[in-house]
């Protein structure tokens, strides 16, 4: 494709064009096909609306399991008319376009990589022109409001609007639980410390035990921009809790964050879990035994919020969000293709520099890799959903294994990439100033 197409203006009407396209398809496909194409999701997010409309709560529809804000925002939708049940879905598909501009604006910026425009504009296009992410949108999934807030949060982080940054993080972890595993490596990336050279050139006999020293690092830590996140991070996400929780109780907390720990959803979920959640949901266990789905999140927050953040963060910010994001998804005890947008928005960062770009055969296989795991899964789900066989096992149970395998290839590649970059530019200027420090001692010693 000649370079010529890449223009902001075409590749955003392009990408406007064809959201219309699948919108409008879905309204005769919902009119006239069996298998609808609204998501069930949206039926659910719009009858909240509805009885919050009546001054009722959001939870009063059952399996609502977000937070008021999503209902508040679509109130328009519980007027009567077909064009206003449809404002979801026109909002939703415009927060792509808005993530996708984002998108380019990072790309461009110096601390996202400096790039020309038609060239930031194509991997841009990996969102902005992406079908699935189209369909998902357009078919009433909310995924592109938060595409937005996480965008946005990292444009902010690297343009160093510290506060606007806690104020997104806050917003997005109330929104969506998952975002708070980015104010980890966002913490780890602001301003390395740096050692000064009489801390350095102390000799064996200063060392001090690991108590003082963790003590004595504590203060470095804790810089300006670090303390400034987390005040105004928190301060948000109180905020906006506690006033959820004055006006719907105990029914808030309850389906917007503790549901999740007992969740056991097993349609239409890619998790190597899917098989143990049916058996758990159709097995009542012994009272007071401890739960499998109570449990499955210490592996995934193990190494999505605590692993690969300290590895990665200071080399790379946005590729370890994305390298975190996946391995979140990859090892979630429910899965499902919205969650896949969740690491869509963050590809046309970590794409550019990766094994996956430069190395062609092995982004191509990674690719059919994904995809052929995903077609087995369908495979056997449109089996035991639509014909009725059984096969949880060992149809179902083994495509999940794969595409389990895949994924955690697939992250391994985007481990090895990132921690195969030098560090990032603030930690180079660390380092500089270090050095610098270093000769103007030896300077005045002499």
């Amino acid at each position: 494709m000649s370079t010529s197409f890449f223009t902001s203006s075409i590749i955003f009407s392009c990408a406007i064009l064809l959201r219309a396209i699948l919108f409008f398809y879905g309204l005769i496909q919902d009119k006239y096909s069996p298998l609808p194409y609204t998501d069930i999701d949206y039926f659910v997010f719009t009858d909240a609306a509805r009885y919050v409309s009546r001054g009722l709560s959001p939870y009063e529809r059952e399996t609502y399991r977000y937070t008021p804000l999503l209902a508040w925002i679509l109130l328009p939708t519980a007027r009567p008319g077909a064009a206003w049940f449809s404002f979801g879905k026109f909002l939703f598909a415009l927060a792509d376009v808005i993530a996708g501009w984002l998108i380019l604006l990072v790309l461009r910026s110096p601390a996202g990589g400096g790039m020309r425009t038609d060239r930031a504009l194509k991997f841009a296009s990996i969102w902005l022109l992406n079908p699935m992410v189209a369909t998902i949108s357009t078919r009433g999934s909310s995924e592109g409001l938060l595409g937005v807030m996480v965008v946005a949060l990292l444009w902010a982080v690297l343009s160093k609007r510290i506060m606007l940054a806690g104020v997104l993080l806050g917003l997005a972890v109330h929104f969506k639980i998952y975002p708070f595993i980015y104010g980890v490596s966002i913490l780890w990336y602001l301003e390395p410390e740096v050692t000064s050279i009489s801390e350095k050139s102390s000799g064996p006999s200063e060392k001090k035990p690991p108590a003082a020293s963790v003590l004595r690092s504590l203060p470095a830590f804790l810089t300006p921009s670090r303390i400034m996140l987390l005040a105004s991070s928190l301060a948000t996400f109180l905020a906006l809790n506690i006033f959820m929780y004055a006006i719907y109780s105990t029914p808030f907390l309850t389906h917007t964050y503790l549901h999740h720990l007992t969740r056991i959803d097993h349609r239409h979920n890619f998790s190597p879990y899917n098989t143990l959640l049916h058996l758990s949901s159709a097995v009542p266990s012994a009272t007071g035994a401890v739960k499998f789905e109570s449990l499955a999140f210490i592996p995934q927050l193990a190494l999505s919020a605590v692993f690969i953040p300290l590895a990665l963060a200071k080399k790379d910010l946005a590729g370890t969000m994305l390298a975190q994001t996946f391995a979140f998804v990859a090892f979630n005890k429910v899965c499902t293709s919205q969650y896949f947008l969740w690491y869509m928005i963050l590809l046309p960062f970590y794409l550019p520099h990766s094994s996956l770009l430069s190395s062609p055969r092995l982004g191509l296989t990674a690719a059919a890799l994904w995809v052929t795991a995903q077609g087995l899964w369908l495979q056997q789900a449109y089996q035991l959903e639509f014909l009725g066989k059984s096969t949880f096992f060992p149809g179902l149970f083994v495509a999940g294994l794969s595409f389990f395998v895949v994924n955690c290839w697939i992250l391994g590649i985007m481990v090895t990439d990132i921690g195969n970059k030098p560090f990032s530019k603030q930690k180079a200027e660390g380092k500089m100033v270090e050095e610098d420090r270093g000769k103007r001692r030896v300077k005045r010693v002499e």
